[in-house]
């Protein structure tokens, strides 16, 4: 595996794919919107439904060191206030990959890449991601993973291993695309 990211045929390193925090996490335009839509929830609906029974609970005379429900709401509500803090930190970092300036010489992140299984002859397609988008259901593959740090950096026709729970597997890049 390279040491650094391949966006396309590009080097994370090159100045153009890095921001001023030294630090890029690509995201697909559906993974963004993903993403940003789960931040607009959460800040304008659980946040404020988290206040609301906050609120009710001390309107009720319920606030005390022995109310369970309110510290449940307060515990609710860390976790509501942590993923937000997260959510505000992948955005102020991340960037949209554009599909059309994707590189297909090799796989990188963004790119999809179509996979033969040489232990069981099926065919299949993934795309790499970042991990904060990975969805195997929906083939999208972290570049972390044990498939797609094998896949990583590869050109089309290379043969490559990776260990899983099951063992070994070896597939074969049959194309790379956008």
């Amino acid at each position: 595996m390279r040491d650094l990211p391949i966006f396309g045929n590009l080097a994370m390193s090159d100045p153009e794919l890095i921001n001023e925090q030294g630090t890029t996490i690509w995201l697909t335009p559906d993974g963004h919107d993903k993403l940003k839509k789960e931040l607009e929830h959460l800040t304008m609906v659980k946040r404020p439904e988290i206040a609301e029974r906050i609120r009710d609970s001390q309107d009720h005379g319920e606030y005390s060191e022995d109310n369970s429900e309110l510290d449940e709401v307060k515990f609710e509500q860390a976790i509501v206030e942590t993923r937000i803090a997260e959510l505000k930190a992948i955005f102020g970092t991340a960037s949209i990959l554009e599909f059309s300036n994707l590189k297909t010489d090799r796989v990188g992140i963004g790119n999809t890449a179509k996979i033969l299984d040489l232990d069981w002859h099926d065919e299949f397609e993934v795309r790499i991601v970042m991990s904060i988008e990975a969805d195997p259901n929906n083939d999208l593959i972290s570049v972390e993973s044990p498939l797609g740090s094998a896949i990583y950096g590869q050109e089309e026709g290379v043969e490559v291993s990776y260990l899983t729970p099951d063992g070994t597997k070896k597939v074969k890049i049959l194309s790379v695309g956008k």
